[in-house]
């Protein structure tokens, strides 16, 4: 975390011996080393925290996520069930109407002229000079 070496560790304690004197630097000592767990745990805690929150929150996201799958496969089921249905009521009908025309006996079709009948009166009348 900090590139703290042994050179810089015996000038502040050097330091701290000049300025705070031998009675009080081991009291001085035992508090920053108290405060300084204090700090260390109150981080580590804060971080343990924060990573339960993330994992929650990734859970129920991955809850989530599992539900709306679920609810899709569940939705296409049913559609795929319905179009299956309705694709079976379509050949029954069709097999019905194929039933029902084949078992007609065949009319009998009409005879149709391309041309219209004449009438002797019309044939006259071309006749005619």
């Amino acid at each position: 975390m900090f590139d703290i070496g042994f050179a810089e560790l015996l000038i502040t304690a050097v330091l701290g011996l000049l300025i705070l004197g031998p009675e009080r630097l081991p009291g001085a000592i035992r508090t920053g080393s108290l405060w300084l767990g204090r700090l260390r745990r109150s981080f580590n805690d804060i971080r343990a925290e924060i990573e339960k929150e993330v994992g929650a929150d990734e859970i129920r996201r991955q809850l989530h996520n599992e539900s709306v799958l679920a609810s899709l496969k569940e939705t296409k089921n049913s559609i795929s069930n319905d179009i299956n249905q309705a694709s079976q009521q379509i050949s029954e009908i069709a097999n019905t109407i194929h039933s029902e025309h084949s078992n007609d006996p065949p009319a009998a079709e009409p005879e149709h002229n391309t041309r219209p009948a004449e009438s002797p009166a019309a044939n006259d009348q071309d006749n005619k000079p």
